[in-house]
């Protein structure tokens, strides 16, 4: 079993997500907890007045909606009702929201069975719940107790193409119309916003890229970006945005513009540690005997985990890279790990390499010519300091050779060496 715990500032859009849910024929309340009828009994205004009322105690709490969503094996998929509230009720129990009224709802518009659970953390005292680190202490310690007690499938082990892990979408899912893409949109935002360390928009945008996703502001000209707007769109086979673009404000967790600014500085931190994955990566993947180019490196990199994506102006000019490291989770502009993983520099280290290759057997040097072209094109296209090709090749090669130990050694590193006396020899005879 997986939980999955978000807040929100708004009780009336994530009560209509799962309603609108229900509307859709995509799910069902099946249950609730601490009201004063059952689900089946109670009409919309009901379930809602129940949340908004007991909320109204502490008007300064600003986040004060909880919405958790627990997801089970996909051969779990037969669970009954009654053993999902159970389930519910026990992790509400856990987590200290036993005495907290909640709805339960059971979606069925993904590949993996799964329940919605929406409260709120104002006590009916009007005292605050203290949700700090409570997904990594109570709501772990419970999933990990409940997956025993009831027998489940331990979300411990599962391999990484599994039903948790984010897929790329299918063009074909979501070709249907606005409310398939806000759907599809939906799901990659909800996998990525709260999971990955990202420290600007170009950083963001280059982990829903992969996921055919983009976040954008608009040209600088434009209504949305004059007034801090965010849209979403989907991406083409080619990366070109496809159908309506949905407005931030439209998403039930209102991933805007604001509340990412926000997970920008909260993520500054969170990343720190992980730098040194990423750049030792680049490092050994460049360090080995074979000299790899940009392509290679970036196929490298891919097999541990880490997407490298390149930034080209329309002249094909790489500008920009940034790392996304799916292990750690972290994403990273070039810049940010040193000069020497910024796109520039990454160039010149594999560019380098290709004049290493001028010192192997002649029958190399063919397959090499293409690259050291490109490389000469590079060097102008960048303004290096002035210095002809062949000139920094030379001295390339030259650095580049290896000690040739065994045929010379420096006369000041030889000792004197001392002359044997022969018996019945004098030295001056």
């Amino acid at each position: 079993m997986v939980a999955i715990i978000k807040t929100g500032r708004s009780i009336h859009n994530i009560f209509n997500y799962n309603e609108n849910k229900v509307k859709a024929g995509v799910a069902k309340c099946i249950g609730e907890g601490n009201y004063p009828a059952d689900a089946d009994k109670m009409n919309i205004a009901m379930k809602l007045n129940r949340l908004l009322k007991q909320a109204s105690l502490n008007d300064n709490v600003k986040r004060n909606s909880v919405h958790i969503s627990l997801n089970f094996d996909p051969s779990e998929s037969d669970l009954p009702k009654e053993k999902l509230m159970e389930i519910a009720d026990t992790y509400m129990e856990k987590i200290g929201f036993g005495e907290q009224p909640y709805l339960v709802y059971q979606h069925h518009d993904a590949g993996h069975p799964h329940i919605h659970l929406v409260s709120i953390k104002i006590r009916e005292d009007g005292s605050r719940i203290d949700m700090q680190n409570i997904g990594r202490n109570q709501s772990e310690k419970a999933r990990k107790e409940i997956e025993q007690d009831f027998k489940l499938v331990k979300a411990e082990g599962r391999k990484k193409n599994e039903q948790y892990q984010l897929q790329p979408i299918s063009m074909g899912k979501i070709r249907y119309g606005r409310l398939e893409s806000k759907k599809a949109i939906t799901s990659v935002l909800d996998g990525i916003l709260p999971n990955y360390n990202y420290t600007s928009l170009p950083e963001l945008n280059a982990v829903l890229k992969l996921y055919n996703v983009l976040a954008d502001r608009g040209s600088e000209d434009s209504r949305i970006f004059k007034g801090n707007g965010l849209v979403y769109s989907i991406l083409n086979e080619e990366g070109k945005p496809i159908g309506v673009p949905i407005k931030a404000s439209d998403f039930y967790n209102r991933p805007t513009l604001k509340f990412l600014e926000n997970k920008f500085t909260e993520n500054q931190s969170g990343r720190i540690p992980h730098k040194v994955r990423v750049r030792n990566a680049v490092d050994m993947a460049l360090l080995g005997n074979k000299v790899l180019s940009l392509k290679e490196l970036i196929t490298a990199l891919d097999k541990e985990g880490i997407n490298t994506i390149l930034r080209e102006n329309s002249e094909g000019l790489i500008y920009g890279i940034t790392y996304v490291d799916h292990k750690t989770k972290c994403v990273f502009n070039g810049s940010a790990l040193g000069k020497q993983y910024s796109a520039k520099a990454i160039q010149e280290r594999c560019d380098a390499g290709a004049v290493k290759k001028e010192s192997h057997p002649p029958e190399e040097k063919k397959a090499n010519r293409q690259e050291q072209q490109e490389a000469k094109i590079y060097t102008e296209k960048n303004n290096f300091p002035s210095r002809s090709m062949s000139g920094f090749m030379e001295i390339t090669e030259v650095l580049m050779q290896p000690e040739q130990a065994a045929e010379y050694v420096s006369g000041l590193l030889k000792g004197k060496k001392k002359k044997k006396k022969r018996k019945g020899f004098s030295d001056k005879s």
